[in-house]
C-alpha cells in the first residue's frame, strides 16, 4: 500500500477551516493541523479546532502560542469593540482583520511542511465571502507560494515544491456547508463567532455570524448553532 502524503492544515475550528480539513482528507492525505492561540478574544475557538482534529483522524495537532495581541490592531486581539453587522458598512478594511495574520500563520505552516517533506499547505481561505481581508485574495496565495518556493532549503534544493491549497477559494459559503456535510462535518462543533459570550454562545450579530446564518438559509440546512441572542 503506497504511503500516504502529508497535509499540514490551518485549523481554526470554524466552519470554513473544518470542511477544508475534511476534503483534505477525502483527497486522501496524512493531517497535521496547525492552530494558534494568538490573544484572539474568540479563543473559545481552539476547542473546536481540537475537536475536528480528532473527528478527522489527524496524525497531529499542534497549537502554537503567539502574542499578537501585544501586537494589537485589530478587534480580535485588542480592546476595540466588535462591529455589528447590522450597523452601516464600509468599504475599508474591517476592524476584525487582524495585521498580517495569514502571513504569520502560513510562515510556521510553511516551517512545518518542511520538517515533515511535505508540499501541501492547506487554508481555508475564501474570495467570495472573505469579508474584505486582503490576505484572502487570490493573488495573495499566489505571492506567497512564490515566495515559499524561494525561502526554504527543500525549495531551493528542489526537494519539495510547496502548494498553498485553497479548495474553499472560489466557494459561496452555501456551497461550502454542502460540501462539509457531504464529508461529514458536524457543523454544531465548529465556531465561527468573533464575540462570542463567556460560556462560548455565539453572538448572533457579528459579520462572521451573519455570514454564517447566510450560509446555511442559502444551503437550506437548518444551522446548528448556539447563540446567546441575535
Amino acid at each position: 500500500m503506497p504511503k500516504k502524503q502529508k497535509a499540514v492544515v490551518l485549523l481554526s475550528g470554524g466552519l470554513d477551516s473544518t470542511t477544508c480539513l475534511a476534503m483534505a482528507k477525502n483527497l486522501g492525505f496524512d493531517l497535521y493541523a496547525l492552530s494558534f492561540n494568538y490573544g484572539q478574544r474568540h479563543v473559545s475557538e481552539l476547542a473546536a479546532a481540537q475537536r475536528a482534529a480528532r473527528d478527522f483522524g489527524a496524525r497531529d495537532h499542534l497549537i502554537l502560542d503567539l502574542g499578537l495581541d501585544k501586537i494589537g490592531g485589530s478587534a480580535l486581539t485588542d480592546q476595540m469593540e466588535v462591529p455589528k453587522a447590522s450597523r452601516e458598512k464600509s468599504d475599508d478594511i474591517p476592524i476584525t482583520y487582524v495585521p498580517a495574520r495569514n502571513t504569520i500563520f502560513l510562515s510556521y505552516a510553511l516551517a512545518k511542511a518542511e520538517t515533515l517533506g511535505s508540499s501541501d499547505i492547506f487554508i481555508g481561505v475564501n474570495a467570495i465571502d472573505y469579508s474584505g481581508y486582503p490576505d484572502c485574495r487570490p493573488e495573495y496565495i499566489a505571492a506567497f507560494e512564490k515566495m515559499a518556493n524561494l525561502a526554504t532549503k527543500a525549495g531551493v534544493q528542489g526537494r519539495t515544491i510547496v502548494k498553498i491549497r485553497t479548495p474553499l477559494l472560489h466557494m459561496t459559503k452555501a456551497r461550502i456547508i454542502q460540501k462539509g456535510i457531504e464529508l461529514g462535518v458536524d457543523f454544531s462543533k465548529t465556531h465561527s463567532c468573533y464575540d462570542p459570550s463567556d460560556d462560548g454562545l455565539a453572538c448572533g450579530e457579528c459579520d462572521s455570524c451573519a455570514l454564517r446564518k447566510q450560509g446555511f438559509a442559502e444551503a437550506g440546512v437548518a444551522d446548528p448553532t448556539r447563540y446567546g441572542h441575535g
